[in-house]
């Protein structure tokens, strides 16, 4: 790590991640020991920094707001006034609207790298930003009520050039995990060299992606519900009872592991727990009881071994509830029970607790979020059923076996239709909300995913004889990426994957093994797009529409400026860069990225 400054200054955030009507949550990262204070309104609340590997953390909890209102906060460090940067910029804090309505923005895949031309060329406008500067010029009433962060918030397995160059750097120097510098060389999966794998480097991942201007203002302003993927620790993450058996007979996987769970639980999910979880999480409460950092630490890692061992350990899903509209976002990754008997996307104590998240609430709507499309493009929802069907980890595992285990890795055959019984525990869980036995059925199902790269919207039909005349609607809604653009290639395949005869080719595949259906039905209304962006669900009472967006540069001089970042030497590091501002790159420095709407549907009747 860099030697911090003498004055204590915010690194990452704040991050405002939870509101309801009267509490608040806002964590921050700080560079050395200090005494963190919040101002909002009459209200004041201040925590001394905790540190672990280096860095300090503090999460704040404000109480006793004011019901309905807006309220700008100030941050200051010992004393020190440390946040907004520019007063122009102010972040507030929102508790709900006196009316029913919910505004919930999401995505996933987002890589954090800089907003130089040239990586706007290659990856595309960022949809984070573009959201940010879309809500300067919006009435605040309109701004999102919350962001769902559908998994792959960073990428440990494909770092930046930026952070390539240090990870290089650190390596010659000797640093990281012994196993690590080690792997170099060992070729294909198995060398980890390039890639993050400790504490600290996942901090320059978190570090990267949260502190553009913009981003850091709407993550201060609106809160966020984060779930993790596979990139968060490795791509094809928990895909097989062979690709696991394989991966932590590695070296280095007891260092990747520590890492990648020690920073997801302080960076990511700590922000995510409502304020009486957090002060009854066993874990936090040893972090902040304990008397050294170095105690800390053992703590952290500890707990981060005994999670990827141990199911039990911890948990990641959650719930957040808006009113009468009620989210439950799902760990469909590290939970997963990968027994070739018996596979499942979610192990049978986290199902149970799923369950009861999904039936234990009267709602108008219940949102679901999960980093893995359940139903996914006809076809590939087929040849995922086959793969699973054929690729069975045995003893006497035939060719078409291995054959099978190699189609899964190299095309992501992963998701609820590569975990069968899960996916019918799915569909039979869905029919029993939408039932509304003992209770009102909600007006929606709404099912959020990510991680495929591209964006569409799906009607699901429940056709169980237990559901005739329901009230409740069912879609799913597939918003990736916010900023990691999808090969062309396979950009073609997913195309291929909906249209005739394809669908019906792949589906007598799954069949000639054996592959049957649950009582459901489903099928693309809208899309598919590519384009880096953003979706919006808006809940008014029982009414529920999405309104989908996509992020564009505003290129200078007529997109002449974007040719520019094309030829050799020509590309500028920014557009008239007067000097860094604190915090970030130059608002200036960059063009300017919109977002420009696609559509909008009515999700109810």
């Amino acid at each position: 790590m860099n030697q911090p400054p003498s004055t204590p200054e915010i690194l990452v955030g704040p991050m405002l991640r939870y509101v309801d009507s009267t509490d608040a949550t806002v964590w921050v990262e700080v560079s050395s020991p200090c005494r963190v204070t919040i101002r909002a309104g009459e209200q004041e609340v201040s925590e001394q920094s905790w540190g672990v590997h280096g860095h300090h953390f503090a999460i704040l909890h404000l109480r006793d707001l004011q019901p309905g209102m807006e309220t700008p906060y100030e941050v200051t460090l010992d004393g020190a006034p440390a946040w907004p940067l520019d007063p122009r910029r102010p972040s507030v804090i929102r508790t709900p609207r006196p009316d029913d309505t919910v505004r919930l923005s999401f995505g996933s895949c987002r890589r954090g790298e800089s907003q130089t031309p040239v990586a706007l060329r290659r990856i595309g406008a960022d949809a984070l930003v573009a959201l940010a500067h879309q809500m300067a010029h919006t009435p605040h009433d309109e701004w999102p009520d919350a962001m769902l962060m559908l998994g792959d918030q960073v990428y440990a397995d494909i770092p930046s050039r930026q952070i390539t160059e240090r990870l290089a750097a650190r390596r010659r120097a000797g640093g990281g995990p012994r196993a690590v510098c080690a792997s170099a060389g060992d070729g294909g999966d198995r060398d980890v060299s390039g890639e993050i794998c400790d504490f600290e480097e996942y901090s320059w991942l978190y570090h990267e992606s949260w502190r553009d201007p913009d981003v850091r203002w709407l993550l201060s302003t609106v809160p966020s519900c984060m779930i993790l993927d596979d990139h968060d620790l490795r791509d094809d993450w928990n895909s097989s009872f062979a690709w696991r058996r394989e991966m932590t007979a590695q070296p280095w996987w007891r260092d990747r592991v520590e890492g990648a769970f020690a920073s997801y639980f302080v960076y990511q999910h700590l922000g995510n727990l409502a304020p009486r979880d957090l002060e009854g999480n066993e874990v936090y409460r040893a972090l902040r009881s304990a008397d050294s950092d170095a105690e800390r630490e053992r703590i952290l890692g500890e707990f981060a071994l005994s999670a990827d061992t141990d199911r039990r350990t911890a948990q990641w899903s959650f719930t957040r509830d808006f009113g009468r509209v009620r989210v439950v976002m799902l760990d469909v990754r590290a939970s997963r029970r990968l027994d070739p008997e018996d596979r499942r996307v979610m192990d049978p104590e986290e199902w149970e607790w799923t369950r009861e998240a999904c039936l234990g609430g009267e709602v108008d709507h219940l949102v679901i979020g999960s980093s893995l499309p359940a139903f996914m493009l006809p076809a590939l929802h087929h040849v995922e059923g086959w793969n699973e069907a054929v690729s069975r980890d045995r003893p006497d595992k035939p060719l078409s076996a291995r054959a099978g285990e190699w189609a899964r890795l190299t095309v992501d055959l992963e998701h609820w239709a590569a975990f069968r019984n899960s996916f019918d525990d799915l569909v039979g869980l869905l029919t029993e909300v939408a039932e509304g036995r003992g209770r009102p059925a909600p007006a929606s199902i709404l099912m959020l995913g990510g991680d495929v790269h591209c964006s569409y919207l799906e009607e699901v039909e429940l056709t169980s004889p237990r559901v005739i005349g329901s009230p409740t609607r069912v879609h799913q809604l597939v918003m990736s990426p916010f900023r990691n653009p999808l090969q062309k290639s396979i950009r073609l395949v997913n195309l291929l994957s909906r249209r005739e005869p394809v669908p019906s080719l792949t589906r007598r595949l799954a069949e000639a093994v054996g592959v049957r259906e649950p009582e459901v039905r489903w099928k693309v209304t809208d899309g598919i797009w590519f384009d880096n962006g953003v979706m919006t669900l808006v809940m008014r009472g029982r009414r529920a529409t999405v309104k989908v967006e996509h992020a564009h540069v505003e290129w200078p001089a007529g997109g002449l400026g974007r040719a520019l970042t094309v030829l050799p030497g020509l590309a500028p590091d920014s557009w008239g860069r007067r000097g860094r501002r604190r915090g970030g790159d130059d608002l200036d420095a960059k063009p300017r990225q919109v977002l420009r709407r696609t559509l909008i549907r009515e999700l109810t009747d």
